[in-house]
């Protein structure tokens, strides 16, 4: 990764940022800015950055969810850089996907080396494409909403899930045991008859015919996968 790489900065404090920015920029990097969590979700599916840079005190989310929902969408690294010291915080924000955790406050010279190091693991297509396209079918990850034939359609919270973790993996079968373990939980794993009930009312909504689907397909006794675009 070049010395043109774009970092995110998601901070509330604007001395943070500022501080941030100069010493990011005065290393050659493209820096972009956001004060809250949604605005950093926004602008990280807009500008496609190459790496971000996350807070976990923000004043519209948590940092951590900030990530897992970032963490649906890209593979891009994220170093977490938080006034919250406790090994559980850093252990949560590792687990969720954080690449690195550095706990305010720090040094430049230390933080600049680390984001040095991650950048130069970084894939060099870490981020992938937060919006999929069936058809008059649009899943956008980072914007956590679907629309039919350009019209939103209102899910729940567990058909989105389950739409959003087949449209992670397009053309490929997630296993009934898989999306019932990701989504209901590992004690639900037999409970098959919640992700039929899920996926029948997934397929109303999307006007999806089983016996000849446009965008949900079964694989019989396994599992379900979304047809690609």
């Amino acid at each position: 990764m070049n010395q043109a790489a774009t970092i995110l900065v998601i901070d509330d404090e604007p001395q943070i940022r500022k501080f941030l920015r100069i010493s990011l920029s005065s290393q050659g990097y493209k820096v972009l800015e956001a004060g809250t969590g949604t605005e950093g979700l926004s602008q990280a599916a807009l500008n496609k950055p190459d790496l971000l840079v996350l807070d976990l005190g923000l004043p519209d989310m948590d940092g951590q969810d900030v990530l897992a929902q970032f963490r649906e969408w890209s593979a891009v690294p994220v170093l977490v850089l938080s006034v919250r010291a406790s090994e559980g915080e850093k252990v949560r924000a590792l687990d969720s996907g954080a690449n690195d955790y550095v706990t305010k406050p720090f040094g430049i010279q230390e933080f600049l080396a680390r984001i040095r190091a991650l950048l130069r693991q970084a894939p060099e297509t870490g981020q992938v494409d937060s919006a999929l396209v069936i058809g008059p079918l649009t899943i956008d990850l980072a914007y956590r909403r679907v629309l039919l034939d350009s019209v939103e359609v209102a899910l729940t919270r567990k058909e989105y899930a389950v739409l959003a973790q087949l449209a992670r993996h397009p053309g490929r079968v997630i296993t009934q045991q898989q999306l019932l373990k990701d989504i209901w939980g590992p004690t639900h794993v037999d409970d098959t008859h919640y992700l039929r009930i899920v996926v029948g009312h997934l397929r109303q909504k999307l006007a999806d015919d089983p016996a000849a689907p446009r965008f949900i397909v079964t694989e019989a006794g396994v599992g379900y996968r979304l047809v690609e675009s």
